[in-house]
């Protein structure tokens, strides 16, 4: 799968594309993840990519002209295995539905939005959708940009060493009821500091522990996340 990075900090990335998964996938060729400078379209000796909003307000906005001829030299042929994604606090919600739908492109492109925002022009005739990862403003869409490419990288098989683990995590409905997070986990030492590990969890009776830890999922749910089970409308 190919990811590209449309940002005017494409160093923002350096880190992120040299660790962990994401790291191993692009080693391994499972991945292809490009990060672009915005400014290389642009023809002014300072290579302006915003400007003062019509009508007046608060901040600067990204020009289109940049974002469309970037986009279109990137995706030149675009298809439906291809999608263009603006990434700004007004787009839906990204959760764990939408990273699985994403993973079905052969090709993304993640536009990062910065300052104020970018002319509407862009959401509307350049993007195919716009996406926000939270109820909540950022700098940019840098960072946005990471967690969609990282949460979405790891449903892409072989990614993962064991691809079955993504079915039981938190929000995949594969693995246990829909709006239910992930049970508690524990690992060796059975004992730490006087806390022990739940002891169903040692007796080796699957029976027991796929009951236990279907208990446990609603417990932690409801503990930390009452609003699924509002939403879900669960009990248990």
């Amino acid at each position: 799968m190919k990811f590209h990075l449309l940002t005017i900090f494409p160093e923002f990335f350096a880190g992120f594309l040299e660790n962990g998964v994401v790291a191993r996938a692009r080693n391994s060729g499972l991945l292809d993840i490009q990060a672009w400078n915005l400014r290389n379209w642009t023809f002014d000796r300072h290579k302006t990519v915003d400007d003062r909003p019509f009508g007046g307000g608060e901040g600067m906005l990204l020009k289109p002209e940049p974002l469309f001829l970037a986009t279109e030299a990137i995706l030149p042929e675009r298809n439906s295995r291809t999608r263009v994604i603006l990434l700004s606090a007004q787009g839906a919600r990204f959760d764990q539905a939408a990273a699985r739908r994403l993973a079905q492109y052969d090709e993304l492109l993640l536009i990062c939005g910065r300052y104020e925002g970018v002319d509407e022009r862009v959401a509307e005739r350049l993007a195919d959708e716009e996406l926000s990862i939270g109820d909540y403003v950022l700098s940019g869409g840098e960072l946005a940009a990471a967690v969609i490419v990282d949460c979405v990288a790891r449903l892409i098989p072989g990614v993962l060493g064991n691809q079955d683990s993504t079915q039981f995590e938190s929000f995949e409905a594969s693995g246990h009821e829909p709006g239910v997070l992930d049970c508690p986990q524990y690992t060796r030492p059975a004992e730490f500091r006087g806390w022990p590990v739940p002891e169903v969890l040692l007796g080796g009776n699957h029976e027991e522990i796929r009951r236990w830890r279907r208990r446990a999922a609603f417990e932690k749910t409801a503990r930390l996340r009452p609003d699924l089970i509002a939403a879900q409308k669960i009990t248990k």
